[in-house]
């Protein structure tokens, strides 16, 4: 039981999610980063200025679960930084050469909770934090992963793009 933990915690940590396990093991991974959908006791925190930043990450997550890599091509900076249990991924093209082909085939059969979500604007620069719960099945055998994603986005001319991303996510206890 314990290395099957083991197994789902280092295969499925958005945000999401990886990177580095991704990289040797790509069919095997799974992320806990989607579309969120909230749910019934959400806690919001979004003030209006930054509602635009959240549309591309609600976006970005929905793209991934469509296995959409031209939709998520265009939201993410091509410097983009994406870290993820202890791994990065250095830029847009790095990610959308692997990680987001698994990214994508995991995300296709789950589905995902909002629970909370904070975000802010300074400048040209948001950032959005969300917490979510993943419904997914693994074997055969449901499981719920908690999931914390964060993304920082920069305003441009051709509007917010993501420059930044972390995922985490775990095992839920029961």
């Amino acid at each position: 039981m314990k290395s099957t933990i083991n197994l789902l915690a280092i295969a499925l940590t958005l945000a999401t999610s990886s990177p580095a396990f991704a990289q040797t093991k790509p069919a095997d991974t799974g992320h806990a980063h989607a579309a969120a959908q909230p749910a019934a006791a959400t806690k919001i925190d979004v003030p209006a200025e930054a509602e635009a930043a959240v549309s591309v990450v609600d976006a970005f997550g929905k793209a991934i679960a469509a296995a959409d890599f031209e939709k998520v091509k265009a939201m993410l900076d091509p410097a983009v930084i994406i870290l993820e249990s202890g791994g990065a991924e250095r830029s847009r093209d790095e990610y959308l050469s692997h990680h987001a082909k698994s990214d994508a085939k995991f995300l296709a059969g789950t589905h995902s909770a909002l629970s909370q979500r904070r975000a802010r604007v300074d400048g040209d620069i948001a950032w959005v934090a969300s917490e979510s719960e993943l419904h997914a099945n693994k074997d055969g055998k449901p499981m719920t992963l908690l999931s914390t994603e964060t993304m920082v986005l920069n305003n441009t001319p051709s509007g917010w793009k993501i420059v930044h991303i972390h995922w985490s996510s775990r095992p839920k206890k029961y």
